[in-house]
């Protein structure tokens, strides 16, 4: 898939990991849009990049389908979600548990949806960002596990359905391996695990390998642009191996 000229929708991409895909995206010359909470925070001084910004709660599903609508995209990442809750599992409540269920699933369902019943052009492509949590859990994190890997089922569905109904649309799930310093998510899981673990932010961090939010963009996008996501369903990104398949 050539990005350049592309129309994109990152959804959730004002900060973190989402705002290194709309950076990427936008140095490949696609056309970006970029939809979060605080719009005004992609617009501004000179190091920001050159997008169309649209303020909306990614779990509205009134905006996903207006959006949708309006931009008529080629490729739409999903990455909006919450900072996972951190406590044991004897101690969470119910509504903190289910936190990212609300969120996470929630914003990748009503997505999903419309693109599906608008429907996008065919050839679209869906992109759901999960976390490695999905993988192997994350027992300091609530619900935020199931919810991650919930999104799998979900484009696997959707996937399905598409063929079946003959709409010729994507849809891949995208599973950053590990944890990014700098990122909400990041900053959260890192210092809940540093705690129980007796070690500084710092040490915890340096379990993990070096990776930017911008490089973990500018992988998934030279991803997509080589290969159009349509070698597997989900793949995995990190710092140290670099893009594998999963399934």
């Amino acid at each position: 898939m050539d990005l350049e000229g592309k129309r994109i929708v990152v959804v959730g991409g004002s900060r973190g990991l989402g705002r290194g895909l709309a950076e990427a995206f936008v140095v490949r010359a696609a056309e970006v849009t970029v939809v979060a909470r605080n719009a005004t925070a992609v617009q501004g001084p000179g190091e920001q990049p050159a997008v169309t910004a649209i303020s909306a709660d990614a779990t509205d599903v009134d905006a996903a389908w207006r959006i949708m609508d309006q931009t008529r995209p080629d490729l739409v990442i999903m990455n909006a979600g919450a900072e996972p809750p951190t406590e044991r599992i004897d101690r969470i409540g119910w509504e903190a548990f289910t936190t990212n269920w609300n969120v996470d699933v929630k914003a990748a369902l009503h997505w999903v949806q419309a693109a599906l019943t608008l429907p996008m052009t065919p050839g679209g492509l869906v992109v759901l960002v999960s976390s490695g949590a999905a993988v192997q859990g994350s027992p300091l994190s609530g619900g935020y596990a199931g919810a991650k890997r919930a999104q799998w089922f979900i484009a696997k569905y959707a996937e399905g359905l598409s063929a079946e109904l003959g709409l010729a649309l994507r849809f891949r799930v995208i599973v950053p391996r590990q944890m990014f310093t700098g990122t909400g998510v990041g900053d959260t899981g890192i210092a809940a695990y540093a705690a129980a673990a007796g070690r500084t932010f710092a040490e915890q961090a340096a379990t993990w390998p070096e990776m930017t939010p911008r490089a973990f963009g500018d992988m998934v996008a030279d991803l997509i642009g080589r290969t159009g996501l349509a070698e597997a369903m989900v793949y995995a990104v990190r710092g140290d191996t670099g893009v594998t398949v999963i399934e």
